[in-house]
């Protein structure tokens, strides 16, 4: 099997198992256990670390630290350049309908669910798609402070939203606008009068063999469960849901599983609600990254100091998708910085530093690249259009370290199913395994 056929399948098997930020952060740390990485736990008061040993944090079980410390590593001389601490980060949610509490809209017949957006998704490209949902589970327990957490997904379609047919709307090709609140309520199940009133919570508790009453609360999102795909003549792009930022995930949980860096700390962080603004304790807008490095370096022996050193000497990674050239849609792409699928990572550039990316940091990732043969290119938006932004913007007020925001190109990008090349995806994981291992 080719390095191209290897790399698609890993993706693609890594989006079919990702299907919300729990499950993403769940089957991230299966991989992770199984290349020998140990837990540290987020309260322990004295973490057990050193040389050579591969740990991971959990975070509300929604976000995944992991570090790969050197063998030759010394907390003394965290300000060689041998000694660096280096971070890849992504992101674990993506942009989907969330299940409200007391979800079920029975009327005329038909069980509805109730949902809100999360994220920015194209809201039509989630009608006529079969739907599952995936999140946490609350349970009661005998302790009032303890209750019981069950990670569960669904993994079959139960849910779709069906369009209204052109008949009844001859004006739906020159385009509809879809309101949240009434357009947006998946069909669940269909019986005249026989629906019943907890349909829902009736289905969630048969398939977690407890009773409704057990049940506290739960973070549910509702997914496309259409299975990615290879296609093309040359068998050369993906079409998937889930590209923003699986791809990123399985680069970075790719990288620091095969990292052997005989110095330093190598570490990723998939953080959570990326999609939302990060505004959370598991998100980048928070001082929880600089704590869990902090705490991580005191364990290994060092100081306030050589953590702080360790910080400004580091140097990170924000690795999410980029906008890729559309073919039909020229004018929208700037015009001296063109990003085409199947041409190369893409550094993302802005002077606003909605991306942060400052030009010390570009040479020293355009010379590693260069240096290991992977192409590249640069983006920027027009000057005329809105710019989007990435965690690493916002990592950036915690961690004042040399970050560069880079990704693969996607096409429709926040939809229920997104297209890449997988060349792009082979240049990304090269450049993160090269990133963890130059000395």
């Amino acid at each position: 099997m080719d390095r191209m056929t290897q790399t698609a399948d890993r993706l693609l098997n890594r989006i079919s198992v990702s299907t919300c930020s729990f499950t993403t952060a769940a089957e991230a740390i299966r991989t992770l256990e199984d290349q020998g990485f140990r837990e540290l736990r987020l309260s322990g008061s004295e973490w057990q670390a050193e040389p050579g040993g591969n740990y991971y944090i959990n975070v509300n079980d929604s976000t995944v630290y992991a570090f790969s410390i050197g063998k030759r590593f010394d907390c003394t001389r965290a300000d060689g350049p041998g000694q660096m601490l280096r971070l890849a980060l992504a992101h674990t949610d993506h942009p989907c309908l969330y299940v409200k509490s007391r979800p079920e809209v029975v009327s005329h017949g038909y069980g509805k669910l109730n949902t809100e957006i999360y994220g920015g998704p194209i809201l039509n490209t989630w009608l006529d798609r079969p739907l599952s949902a995936a999140g946490k589970v609350i349970l009661k327990t005998d302790s009032t402070f303890e209750p019981e957490v069950r990670i569960i997904d669904m993994k079959k379609p139960l849910f779709t939203i069906p369009n209204l047919a052109i008949h009844l709307n001859r004006d739906v090709n020159k385009g509809v606008e879809l309101n949240r609140q009434t357009d947006m309520m998946p069909v669940a199940c269909v019986g005249g009068n026989e629906v019943d009133e907890q349909f829902f919570m009736q289905m969630l508790s048969r398939r977690m063999n407890v009773s409704v009453s057990e049940i506290l609360d739960y973070e549910l999102y509702l997914y496309n469960c259409d299975a990615g795909d290879v296609i093309g003549f040359q068998e050369d792009m993906i079409s998937a849901p889930r590209l923003d930022n699986i791809t990123s995930v399985e680069a970075c949980l790719h990288g620091i599983c095969g990292s052997g860096r005989e110095n330093g700390i190598n570490g990723v962080v998939l953080f959570d609600n990326e999609e939302i603004g990060s505004r959370t304790r598991q998100g980048a807008d928070s001082v929880l990254l600089s704590m869990v490095v902090e705490k991580l370096y005191a364990a290994l022996g060092a100081g306030e100091e050589e953590a702080k050193t360790a910080f400004v000497n580091g140097f990170a990674l924000s690795l999410d998708v980029a906008h890729g050239f559309h073919p039909n849609k020229a004018d929208k792409a700037d015009p001296t910085n063109e990003n085409p699928l199947g041409k190369g990572v893409v550094i993302k550039r802005s002077s606003a530093q909605n991306y942060v990316t400052n030009s010390e940091a570009v040479g020293s990732m355009m010379m590693l690249m260069e240096n290991a043969d992977i192409p590249y290119q640069k983006f920027a938006s027009r000057s005329d259009a809105t710019q989007g932004g990435t965690l690493g913007a916002i990592a950036s007020k915690y961690l004042p370290m040399k970050i560069v925001d880079m990704g693969v190109p996607v096409l429709a990008m926040h939809s229920s199913r997104e297209l890449m090349a997988v060349a792009d995806q082979v240049s990304l994981e090269r450049v993160v395994r090269e990133f963890f291992l130059e000395e």
